[in-house]
């Protein structure tokens, strides 16, 4: 077979390109001239209140939206721990509880410590449930698989007992009054409240495009490169110089961090914190948005974020069943596509095929065996 043979046979071009595929093709200005549009659409939509997603009467679409996006930063953080590092992680609301206690410990009048602003309180709870991550990490994540996710399914039960039990968590009774933003209106009452959700989620969607930057940037760093290592074969790894146990913990508090930073915006909006929403269940759910959206694919959990928090908003009667019908969408989606709606992309084994396939696009002269190389191997050599 000559060369030409070989580019006209091998030529990708009558292959239907995906989505990813076409936005690898744009340069930077052009994937900006699309996003920015999306992202002020984004932006609006508390405003606008579409009528194809507006909330039926006994929910406000704007507490909704907050929700959504609420969800939304949760999945990232999840993320970076089960999908890039695949670190299965079931008691993750026990970060998110950490953050909103913190928030509340330190804004709410029902606290003896001393008060903070807000503002100030948000990096704060970020660090200290940092620290959690490091303490939980550091002695567990030498475990793999089932035995790993039994453990941090016992530390997010452990948080919620002890907010049940600690004399200065008040347990049932809870924090009132918990602090928020500053920022007054016209009429002189406070901008940030928990009967309106607009301004906490402008703030909360602002705070997940910042996420997205730095989750982004580290995906695409050796941080990344470990983490995607270490989740397809984690012995491969390590065998190739991987430290696996420092980046799985570089993940865990990554992914803390998040979850913190998400616990402190959902009290400060709420107002109140108390033992009853940091139950399994609840982590369970985020571990579902993940899983459903396209675990490792940071647009896919979003849409999975959207999925989970949106619809039983939306569609007020079927919201006690919701656990039934998330449970039957995964096994489902398991049995059919167990990618997840938006897999993630395996970059790092298809540098070599890409790489390939532009030089035919250039017309190159290729051999015949390097052709059948790349093509056995996927480039991953």
């Amino acid at each position: 077979m000559t060369a030409t043979q070989t580019t006209s046979a091998t030529t990708p071009s009558t292959r239907r390109r995906s989505i990813g595929e076409w936005w690898n093709t744009l340069n930077r200005p052009q994937q900006w001239a699309v996003l920015v549009p999306v992202v002020v659409l984004i932006y609006a939509l508390p405003v606008l209140n579409p009528p194809i997603l507006t909330t039926e009467p006994g929910y406000d679409f704007q507490i909704a939206m907050f929700e959504v996006a609420r969800y939304a930063l949760i999945a990232i953080g999840l993320n970076v721990v089960v999908g890039q590092a695949g670190l299965l992680d079931l008691g993750y609301v026990g970060f998110f509880a950490v953050g909103a206690y913190v928030a509340a410990l330190f804004t709410s009048p029902d606290s003896s410590l001393a008060k903070l602003p807000f503002l100030a309180v948000i990096p704060l709870a970020m660090a200290i449930t940092m620290v959690f991550g490091v303490i939980l990490g550091t002695p567990t994540l030498r475990l793999r698989g089932d035995y790993l996710a039994i453990v941090t399914l016992g530390f997010g039960e452990i948080v919620r007992l002890l907010a049940d039990n600690v004399d200065p968590l008040r347990g049932n009774q809870g924090f009132q009054q918990v602090g928020h933003p500053p920022g007054t209106r016209e009429d002189g009452t406070a901008l940030f409240n928990n009967t309106d959700g607009t301004p906490w989620y402008w703030l909360t969607v602002t705070i997940i495009i910042v996420t997205l930057l730095v989750v982004g940037n580290l995906e695409r760093s050796r941080v990344g490169r470990s983490w995607v290592a270490i989740r397809d074969d984690e012995d491969a790894a390590a065998l190739m110089g991987v430290n696996t146990f420092k980046f799985k913990v570089w993940a865990f508090v990554i992914g803390a961090a998040i979850g913190g930073l998400s616990g402190a915006l959902y009290a400060g909006q709420l107002a109140f914190v108390n033992n009853q929403k940091f139950d399994v269940v609840t982590s369970i759910l985020f571990l579902a948005a993940v899983i459903l959206g396209g675990s490792g694919n940071k647009v896919g959990v979003l849409l999975g974020a959207f999925v989970v928090a949106y619809v039983p908003l939306r569609f007020l009667g079927i919201a006690e069943y919701k656990f039934l019908i998330f449970g039957f969408a995964l096994i489902v989606l398991m049995i059919f596509r167990p990618q997840g709606l938006l897999g993630a992309r395996q970059r790092l084994l298809t540098y070599g095929r890409q790489a390939y396939q532009r030089l035919l696009g250039r017309g190159e002269v290729v051999s015949h065996d390097a052709a059948v190389t790349s093509d056995k191997n996927g480039g991953a050599r």
